[in-house]
């Protein structure tokens, strides 16, 4: 009877040993290739992205900085004893930056946002043409009122579109061109 107290003790003393050996710090080597095998994915993923364009330079500059933090708290941990816990936190932070990463390369493509400035440009010069014409009587107030309502309702449009920071689908930006065509038409031949 006192041997199997004594071992079922022992037994559960040994366990009680075994698992806070995996808490106590210790040197983690497999997290530590993990986490700089991470680091080199997401580098590479960044690099990537800006070369093709899903990402600008300033994302870029906001991932690699944030990478370059994540690298420091590594190299601060390598070659120590540490908890697993710390390691895991360190590979989670990596994991979130990758999935940060991974949701920006799948945005749409920015040249829909090349487009836009465009119009935007073509709105204004075509307000300052009203205006010149006006101001110089080469317009007539009739023509002066008319082109100046079209010109509204095209900027009235436009700036729907693009409300909120939304950016405004390619037969939008189409139509918008097409209207402000027409009316710097209309306004050349009124010459």
């Amino acid at each position: 009877m006192k041997r199997a107290i004594l071992w079922t003790v022992l037994m559960a003393f040994g366990l009680a040993l075994l698992s806070s050996c995996a808490t106590m710090p210790q040197r983690w080597p497999d997290q530590e290739r993990s986490a700089e095998n991470k680091m080199v994915v997401i580098q590479e993923k960044i690099g990537d992205g800006l070369k093709t364009g899903a990402l600008t330079p300033d994302q870029s500059q906001m991932y690699l900085t944030t990478l370059k933090g994540i690298r420091t708290d590594c190299t601060a941990l390598r070659d120590k004893e540490v908890t697993r816990d710390e390691w895991d936190r360190l590979n989670g932070r990596l994991d979130a930056l990758g999935e940060e990463i991974n949701r920006a390369l799948v945005r749409p493509a920015v040249p829909a946002r090349i487009e836009e400035p465009r119009n935007a440009d073509r709105i204004v010069a075509v307000q300052k043409r009203i205006d010149d014409g006006r101001t110089s009587g080469r317009l007539s107030e009739t023509d002066g009122r008319a082109y100046q309502d079209r010109l509204d309702s095209i900027r009235r449009d436009y700036l729907r579109m693009t409300e909120g920071g939304r950016y405004a689908t390619n037969e939008e930006r189409t139509d918008i061109s097409r209207r402000l065509d027409s009316l710097e038409t209309d306004m050349s031949r009124s010459r």
